[in-house]
This record gives structure tokens, C-alpha cells and sequence, in this order.
């Protein structure tokens, strides 16, 4: 029997047909344009100056930009996952989330410790997904979030599994702008786990705060030259037998070591010893990555992945799947488009059709990098995952 596809791909008719519109309009102006410039220079009359020229040099390499964007413009399309295709969760492939900070100044701790936690919190078997934050500043602030961050995730994950969240950022979730609308119908139940939870999260945001506060001036001074730490979180509250039983994904911190007197080549090289430390734990064929001042706005985001990697006909020639940047608290008119609409909205269907990606080239380079000296220890290749969310 024909297994039913996990996905579909559906041509944009109407917006193919508006923006090939656009560019035949825009492109019979450029011809216009240039047949007024040229006949402007080899007409036999004074030569144009200097500025002229440079005018229309800049008008050419306009033109020619502007000529290479249609290709994304051409033939936008749609895709559709079917998550509920997949095979069971024991079939499912291991993911590792990575997760990469640096200052705990310019990043607080709290706001990376909610990119952990929605990690942690994405719909996929727990024993599959592995989350590691590499701290390359090495800050004891950032370890002891770690920390309080896992306790927190005992009481935050079976949560959002039992009413079936769909912001599992706290932060996000606790905020007074989002619309909780997530539990089911407002029970009374609901609300009460809900205050219980929200009681424990201040709770923790306020030692994750406290900690930063007591970080002394030694600190900074040793974010670029320190010992390496990897510390795999597995305390157990012995109190809450609930929570003593919630499946939990691997959490692991690792910091690097890093000396002044050795290059150690910024994100690049963080997701290099991510690669190396990852590789000897859990080796997941497929890596997520994620910004520390971001965080997962769709639980389902894994498995939808998994929809293009799991298909035969287009995986062996798939190393890339990327999800589009969303944003919170813009304004409603937002008249400079902060939220770059014409890339995640606009270019990225164009983008589908062409299977192409952006900002992804380092991560790819730098896989190709570690893996050519490090395949005799772990055999299995990765594919990277790279999402803005």
C-alpha cells in the first residue's frame, strides 16, 4: 500500500501572475530608461559629465539587483506539512537543539533560559531531543540559570503536554500582551494549574535574577580566558513525585575553553565544540538552531521538519530546512516593516521553489570542517536544522 505523502507543495497562481505583472511593467520602465540614457551619450551633441555617468552606472547596478530578485518572484509557492503522517514517535529520528550565548550582559541570562525552555518544551519524544547552550563566556551566572532552568522544566514541560500549549516560551506565555487563549475552554482546573505554574516561575526568575545580581567584577575579566565545563543537568526534586516522573529531554551546558593567546573564531567555533560534544553524547542525525534571544513560537516546528527530511523522494538531496522569523510586539500599522515581511513573507515563497536558503553558509563550512576530522569517532553525518523563530 502507497504510503500518503508528508507534504505538499501548491503553486501561487495569483501571486505569480500579480508579480510577473510587476516585473514586465518595472522591466519595460528599465528599457525606457536606458534607451533616455544612451541616446543621451551617443547622440551627437556635448557629452554628458561626470555625474551624469555616475548616475546612470548607479541606475545600471540598480537595474541588475533588482533583474537577479525576480528569480524569487517568479514562481512563489506554499508549502504544507502533515505531522500526523509521521511515523510513530519510536521511529522518529533524534533531534539536538543547540543554543549559543556569549555575554550575559548584552544576553540575560532569564531571556536565554526561555529559548531553553521552549526548546525543551517542543512536541517531540523526549528521549529523541537533546538541548545543549554553549556559553562562551563561561559566566557562573549562565550555569547556575542552567540550573534552575532544568527544576523549572519539571513542573513547565508536563504542563504544557496536559493542555496542550501552543506558547511554551513562560515568558511569552506570562506575558500580559499574549492572549492565553491555549487551555482548554478556561477550566477552572486550567487556571488553577495555571497560577500554580505562574507562583513557580516567578519564583525562578527571581533566583536567575539574584544570581546575576551577586556576579562579581572577576567575571568579565575571565570570559575569554577560562576552563572548559560540561555539566549535564539530571537533579531530581525528591518532594513532587509528579514531577519526579515527567519524561524529560537531555539538557547539557557546555563551556568551552578559551585562552587569549588561541583564536577561538566566535559562533563558528561554539557550534564547532557543540558538534564535538554532541557527537560523543547522542550523535542525533539532525541539529536545531536557535538564537539565545529567540525562541520556538511553534511547538510543532520538529515534526514539521521532520515531514521533508522523512520523505524518500526529496531527502537525499535535502541538508536544509528553515522556517520563517515571527515577531511580537510591533506596532499595528508598522510603517518601516519591522517585520521584514518582504523576506519572511514575500521572498521566503520564492525562495521554496528555488529549495533555496538564507544566512546558512557558515553553518554548512564549518560542519564540512569538523566532520572531515572527526568521522572516525562518529560515524553518523548531520544535517543541520537552522530556524528563526
Amino acid at each position: 500500500m502507497k504510503s500518503l505523502p508528508l507534504h505538499a507543495c501548491t503553486p501561487s497562481i495569483s501571486s505569480a501572475i500579480i508579480n510577473r505583472s510587476y516585473s514586465l511593467l518595472h522591466f519595460t520602465a528599465l528599457v525606457a530608461l536606458f534607451y533616455y540614457r544612451l541616446s543621451s551619450i551617443l547622440l551627437p551633441k556635448p557629452k554628458p559629465s561626470l555625474p551624469y555617468l555616475l548616475v546612470f552606472a548607479s541606475e545600471m547596478l540598480l537595474s541588475i539587483i533588482w533583474l537577479f530578485d525576480q528569480a524569487y518572484t517568479w514562481r512563489p509557492v506554499s508549502r504544507t506539512t502533515f505531522p500526523e503522517r509521521l511515523p510513530e514517535d519510536e521511529e522518529l529520528p533524534g533531534i539536538d537543539v543547540f543554543i549559543c550565548t556569549a555575554d550575559h550582559k548584552k544576553e540575560p541570562p532569564l531571556e536565554v533560559m526561555n529559548t531553553v525552555l521552549s526548546a525543551m518544551a517542543l512536541d517531540y519524544p523526549s528521549d529523541k531531543l537533546s538541548v545543549y547552550l554553549s556559553d562562551d563566556g563561561g559566566a557562573s551566572v549562565t550555569l547556575l540559570g542552567m540550573r534552575e532552568a532544568w527544576l523549572f522544566a519539571r513542573s513547565w514541560l508536563p504542563f504544557c503536554r496536559r493542555f496542550g500549549l501552543k506558547t511554551r516560551c513562560p515568558e511569552v506565555y506570562f506575558s500580559s500582551l499574549e492572549d492565553n487563549s491555549d487551555g482548554p475552554l478556561h477550566s477552572l482546573e486550567y487556571e488553577e494549574e495555571k497560577e500554580k505554574i505562574k507562583g513557580k516561575y516567578e519564583l525562578f526568575k527571581e533566583r536567575v535574577n539574584k544570581a546575576g545580581e551577586n556576579i562579581g567584577s572577576e567575571e568579565a575579566t575571565s570570559s575569554k580566558d577560562h576552563s572548559p565545563v560540561i555539566e549535564v543537568m539530571d537533579d531530581e526534586p525528591k518532594d513532587d513525585a509528579g514531577i519526579k516522573q515527567a519524561k524529560m529531554p537531555l539538557l547539557v551546558y557546555v563551556s568551552r575553553e578559551k585562552r587569549p593567546s588561541h583564536s577561538h573564531h566566535f559562533k563558528a567555533g561554539a557550534l564547532n565544540v557543540l558538534l564535538r560534544v554532541s557527537g560523543i553524547m547522542t550523535n542525533s542525525p539532525y541539529i536545531l538552531v536557535l538564537d539565545c534571544d529567540m525562541y520556538c513560537n511553534d511547538p510543532t516546528s520538529a515534526r514539521q521538519a521532520m515531514c521533508f527530511h522523512l520523505d524518500p523522494k526529496i531527502s537525499p538531496s535535502l541538508a536544509f530546512i528553515q522556517f520563517p522569523q515571527k515577531f511580537r510586539n510591533i506596532n499595528k500599522n508598522d510603517i518601516y516593516d519591522g517585520q521584514l515581511r518582504k523576506i519572511f513573507v514575500v521572498a521566503r515563497n520564492g525562495w521554496a521553489s528555488r529549495t533555496n536558503a538564507v544566512w546558512h553558509w557558515v553553518l554548512h563550512e564549518e560542519r564540512s570542517i569538523v566532520w572531515k576530522s572527526f568521522t572516525e569517532r562518529c560515524p553518523a553525518s548531520k544535517t543541520i536544522i537552522w530556524t528563526f523563530e
